[in-house]
């Protein structure tokens, strides 16, 4: 059994310097997923094309993210880090440069728009492949195993506090400064986490000595995976699970169409699971999970696929808000459990290939889901999509419960 000690991982200034800039990070990449969606809806009124926004940046992402693995397994990180947030900073720079100009000029039509936002999207995906798993490698070194499942805690805390302040102050930041004064503060905000990340110390491979050719490294990762059932079965259920129940990528449409609650509604939709997995992740930091994990990790995906079926069946904004944030309740048991074990089961040697892996799974999840979402959407419409989405979602955690070693999981 492993103690939580959050407190004491906050006293390694290095780690403090690698979850602030990690806080900034996830509170630009938040504020602009909330900003793509309403823009995007706005210029098409096709929740389809929001759906396209997810497929945009996941088939570069999961394309890359096997060969990511690689290099970040046998590559110096910090180098690696700096570089990818530096690309983001010009991507969005560019995101924001059109929108200022489309606002001050009307020349370009909103399918200009739209592809170019779609084309920005696709490249920002290639960065994601390799920042995606690289602070998560990280913290094992900086922490140590000892604190390690305190970290692994407070990483999602500082994530999804982040996540939460970003999707809030999305929604706000658009009806106060427009879509180009909100994409400007975003490439400030990733400016900002860069300047924490070079404080950190350089992180060497630990393959250095050893000579593997790419596809080789590949395949130790994934069947180090295959062959973890603890890992196999967390990550599927993350993915179908989520995958099926990403009901927020339709959280536009429900605010603009069915709730009618406006931008600042839309605003506080989009950061309501996010304040409920805050909530949950600030508790579990001090009232830890201390005994089986993996049931509580199917029963948390389950009760999740409902409160999907409950918000697309809602009329009401604050039985909406409420659905939402008790899905994220449930999402954070479930990401703090999944995280733990990923790390946990990994030996050093391979864990940015298995994150890597792990990347894929949450992308997926994610921005497949955003795209599944939409085309769901478009064929069943807005909210038999979503109602069939949690119905999934709670017939795989079903499918998944025959994993022996998932449901027997401690720690």
């Amino acid at each position: 059994m492993i103690s939580f000690r959050p407190v004491q991982t906050l006293k390694i200034p290095e780690f403090r310097n690698l979850m602030a800039g990690r806080f900034f990070l996830v509170l630009s990449f938040r504020m602009l997923a909330t900003l793509l969606g309403w823009w995007v809806y706005q210029l098409t009124k096709d929740p389809f094309a929001i759906g396209l926004i997810g497929l945009s940046e996941v088939i570069p992402a999961v394309s890359s993210a096997l060969y990511a693995g690689h290099v970040i397994d046998n590559t110096e990180k910090k180098r690696l880090l700096l570089i990818c947030n530096y690309a983001y900073v010009i991507l969005i720079g560019f995101l924001a440069a059109l929108a200022f100009f489309a606002e001050g000029t009307h020349t370009l039509t909103n399918r200009e728009i739209t592809y170019f936002i779609y084309g920005t999207v696709f490249f920002t995906g290639i960065c994601r492949a390799f920042i995606g798993p690289l602070v998560p490698s990280m913290i094992p070194k900086v922490v140590g195993i000892k604190k390690l499942a305190a970290a692994v805690t407070l990483n999602q805390a500082t994530f999804l506090t982040a996540s939460v302040s970003g999707h809030a102050l999305g929604g706000f930041f658009i009806h106060w400064f427009d879509i180009s004064g909100t994409l400007f503060i975003i490439v400030a905000l990733m400016f900002l986490a860069s300047l924490f990340f070079w404080f950190i110390n350089k992180h060497h491979s630990e393959n250095q000595g050893e000579k593997m050719k790419v596809m080789e490294s590949m395949k130790e990762g994934l069947q180090y995976i295959y062959r973890t059932k603890e890992i196999l079965g967390a990550l599927l259920l993350d993915m179908f699970a989520v995958l099926f129940g990403g009901a927020v990528a339709m959280i536009p449409v429900f605010a603009s169409d069915i709730l009618k609650v406006g931008s600042e509604g839309f605003g506080l939709l989009n950061a309501a699971p996010d304040i409920g997995a805050m909530i949950i992740i600030v508790t579990l930091a001090f009232v830890p999970l201390r005994r089986n994990q993996g049931k509580i990790l199917l029963f948390a995906v389950a009760g999740f696929g409902l409160c999907i079926i409950g918000f697309g069946l809602s009329r009401l904004y604050w039985l909406s808000f409420f659905f939402l944030v008790l899905s994220g309740i449930l999402d954070g048991i479930s990401v703090v459990i999944r995280g733990t074990i990923v790390q946990l089961k990994t030996p050093e040697k391979i864990r940015g290939r298995v994150l890597s892996v792990n990347s894929i799974f949450i992308m997926s999840s994610n921005e497949l889901g955003q795209f599944e979402s939409g085309l769901a959407a478009k064929l069943l419409g807005v909210v038999r999509s979503v109602v069939f989405g949690g119905t999934m979602t709670l017939l795989i955690a079903l499918a998944v419960s025959r994993n022996k070693k998932l449901r027997q999981m401690e720690y």
